[in-house]
């Protein structure tokens, strides 16, 4: 019997897994990962690599994508809360371009697989938050591509984020709705929008 429930996204290629916590006055214990679990639900993925970083509230990550070397990735929350979100970059996809996100936090304990094909980034929404995930693929350098986080054509709705589109990635003048400031890399303030970034 599976000990996961699996929730197929709105996005082909995206699922919620919610893992069973088994808790008592000690705490709990559960498995954050069971290989014949995600084959009873048919996902056959093989990871090679496990991730983890820390990151401040108002930090936001992304949008990333890897361009020779695509990778499936199964992210979560150990510590804080998170919204994680992908865009369907899958030129053949009747969802091209479109943007799926969800909560991931310590407390709800989901998980969220992301299939290779999409660019994923992700927003802190608590004061720290500690981000773990496996990949499908080896890290390459170089082999990273990005796409603007605020891109008016894609249209994330950024939980609790405020701000003006100014016509690029810059994060000047965002900040949350608290009056955290809103950072991100340089270099995730200089990716382009979908259109500019792939011609088909």
């Amino acid at each position: 019997m599976s000990k996961i429930k699996v929730t197929p996204a709105p996005i082909n290629g995206l699922y919620i897994i919610e893992p069973a916590v088994y808790g008592d006055s000690r705490g709990y214990f559960m498995e954050t990962y069971n290989q014949n679990d995600m084959h009873e639900h048919g996902l056959d993925m093989v990871f090679v690599q496990d991730n983890q970083s820390m990151s401040k509230k108002g930090v936001l990550r992304g949008l990333h994508f890897q361009k020779e070397f695509p990778q499936g990735k199964l992210v979560r929350v150990v510590n804080g809360e998170v919204f994680d979100v992908a865009v369907d970059l899958r030129e053949d996809s009747p969802t091209y371009g479109q943007w799926y996100g969800v909560i991931l936090s310590a407390e709800n304990k989901k998980q969220f697989y992301i299939s290779e094909g999409f660019a994923h980034g992700f927003l802190v929404l608590s004061e720290t938050a500690e981000f773990c995930y496996k990949v499908t693929d080896f890290y390459h350098p170089g082999d990273e591509g990005g796409i603007a986080w605020n891109d008016p054509e894609i249209a994330i709705e950024w939980p609790n984020v405020i701000g003006e589109y100014n016509g690029c990635a810059d994060a000047s003048g965002y900040n949350l709705t608290d009056g955290t400031p809103l950072t991100l890399s340089d270099k995730d303030q200089k990716w382009a929008g979908l259109k500019d970034t792939f011609k088909f």
